[in-house]
């Protein structure tokens, strides 16, 4: 047994090392966690630095660790959404945001963002017309148009409408028994009849527009009933006359924008709907403003306008490439009578997209418009050069021919010419959330598996985003695991 030694009075022998934790304000003066409080919040700093101390009386780090330890803590912004290179060949990805903003939007963010004139006339200092520009420029977009307006969504869109717009009563010439009227058949406005107001829709058209949310239901929110009309495959004029009432507020037309029916069907155009004497309502979805040469069997607001639709709802966050709204364009009554319903107020958008939807729609041409019109051979070319300069750094990196697809409920099975990159399937998980994609030193980047392997398709991604997407990689295959096999 080996004895204590002496111990000699009033020396300090053992400190615990609790002790040594520096105190808050401390860790707070440190520069680098000075300036992220300026950046992202005093409160998140300090949360930050309350761990690594904690971490430090635990003995896990060392208390001269405590500041650099909150500083790795820090996020790498002030927002919990990670930027993503869309490399799935998924054009409007739903789960990645849908269509990314042009230059010209993403400027018109910063300027609305402060204070802005946005409902004033800075001539008179009298009060404005509330996103004048962007509904100037909505009108310009769409010359068939008597009126315009923009609510927040698609859905909102549908449900202003099937609010605000009471019907009419079908006048006598309107088609009631199979016999096409005369193109002058609407009729004057019938007495309100919002407690019972029908909405008349083929059955093959009550869709579900994503997320479990189903059009009957959106609709029948409003307190209309949906009276539907026709079979799953096949519906015919006659089905929609027949359906034709006192009750009826309108007939709606929803073109199928995320999935096709083939072989027996039929189905009735608008311009036979538009002769049924009560107002028509399009829902072309997909947010085409006018015909688009690559995507000839996708329908458009203003062709739909003049083929006799009454009003036309789309969305803003799809082909159109802006934000996202509500597109609202038609007749100037029936327009005008969703624009002052009590409702609209709370549809209306607010001024970020107020500024974004008047860029994409004034400015150039926005990304998503810009890679409907990529040239095959030039996405072939990147993909050979990109695998080339990844290969020469010691990657399995292959170029490869692929398809890919508009996404996001529009154009469906229409396949659009593409090239990726093809890499290990160890890839997947380092690009999407590795270290790297933590710390904020590189965006995530999403791919589509292929095998074993994955795909980094080309078509969704900028030209000038290659090298930051070679980049991402390169940082990447470091992190990618291997596979040990033991006996």
């Amino acid at each position: 047994m080996i004895s204590p030694g002496p111990v000699t009075a009033g020396k300090v022998t053992c400190v615990d090392h609790r002790r040594l934790v520096p105190r808050t304000d401390a860790v707070l003066a440190d520069p680098r966690l000075d300036a992220a409080a300026r950046r992202l919040g005093r409160a998140r700093v300090k949360a930050a630095v309350s761990l690594a101390q904690e971490q430090a009386r635990a003995g896990a780090i060392g208390p001269d660790e405590v500041a650099d330890a909150a500083v790795a803590a820090l996020p790498a912004a002030p927002v919990s959404l990670t930027p993503v290179l869309n490399a799935t060949g998924v054009l409007l990805h739903t789960n990645l945001g849908r269509a990314p903003l042009s230059a010209a939007a993403r400027e018109a963010l910063l300027i609305s963002a402060g204070t802005s004139d946005l409902e004033l006339d800075l001539a008179s200092g009298a009060r404005g017309r509330r996103g004048a520009g962007m509904l100037a420029a909505l009108a310009t977009a769409i010359p068939a148009a008597q009126a315009v307006h923009v609510v927040n969504n698609n859905a909102a869109a549908l449900v202003l409408a099937a609010t605000a717009l009471p019907g009419t009563v079908p006048g006598p010439d309107a088609v009631t028994t199979g016999t096409v009227a005369g193109p002058d058949a609407r009729t004057s406005p019938a007495p309100d009849r919002r407690s019972h107001r029908e909405i008349i829709v083929s059955r093959g058209e009550l869709i579900e527009i994503g997320d479990r949310f189903r059009l009957p239901e959106l609709l029948e929110s409003t307190g209309a009933r949906i009276r539907e009309v026709g079979t799953t495959n096949r519906t015919t004029l006659a089905d929609y006359s027949a359906a034709v009432g006192p009750q009826t507020a309108f007939v709606l037309k929803v073109h199928p924008s995320n999935f096709r029916i083939e072989g027996f069907t039929a189905s009735v155009g608008i311009a036979e709907l538009a002769r049924l004497g009560v107002p028509l309502v399009g829902d072309i979805g997909s947010g085409l403003l006018t015909r688009h040469p690559g995507l000839p069997e996708e329908p458009d607001a203003d062709s739909w306008l003049r083929a006799g639709a009454d009003v036309v709802t789309a969305s803003g966050d799809k082909l159109l490439g802006g934000p996202q709204a509500g597109i609202i364009a038609g007749r100037a009554d029936l327009v005008g009578a969703m624009a002052r319903h009590p409702l609209a107020r709370a549809l209306r958008v607010d001024k970020l997209t107020v500024a974004a939807l008047e860029a994409t729609l004034s400015g150039p041409v926005p990304p998503v418009t810009a890679a409907l019109a990529a040239d095959p051979a030039i996405l072939a070319n990147r993909a050979e050069r990109l695998a080339s300069a990844l290969a020469a750094a010691g990657i399995d990196a292959r170029p490869v021919r692929t398809t890919a697809a508009v996404g996001g409920g529009g154009a469906p099975g229409v396949p659009l010419p593409s090239a990726a990159v093809s890499l290990p399937g160890t890839f997947t998980l380092p690009l999407r959330s590795g270290e790297p994609v933590r710390r904020g030193e590189a965006p995530a980047v999403v791919g589509r598996a292929d095998g074993n392997r994955i795909l980094l398709d080309l078509y969704a991604i900028d030209p000038g985003d290659d090298d930051v997407l070679a980049a991402a990689i390169l940082a990447a295959g470091p992190a990618v695991p291997t596979q040990v096999c033991r006996g």
